[in-house]
């Protein structure tokens, strides 16, 4: 039976907690934040786990 691969470009945008959760980074950080303030953008470095509902969807892409 062939295994299932990788999505590759999951597997860099997220990464699974010791108690399995799966960790993400949060959107709106890339550019512009001249704009936003130093509150916003700090609080934008944290992570943050996924939802429930993508929890599953992200479990099929990533081992």
């Amino acid at each position: 039976m062939p295994k299932m691969k990788t999505h590759r470009a999951s597997a860099k945008r997220f990464k699974r907690t010791g108690s399995g959760a799966i960790k993400r980074f949060k959107a709106y950080k890339g550019h512009l934040t001249g704009k936003k303030s130093a509150k916003r953008v700090r609080n934008l470095r944290q992570g943050a786990l996924v939802s429930k509902g993508d929890q599953r969807r992200i479990d099929q892409m990533i081992p």
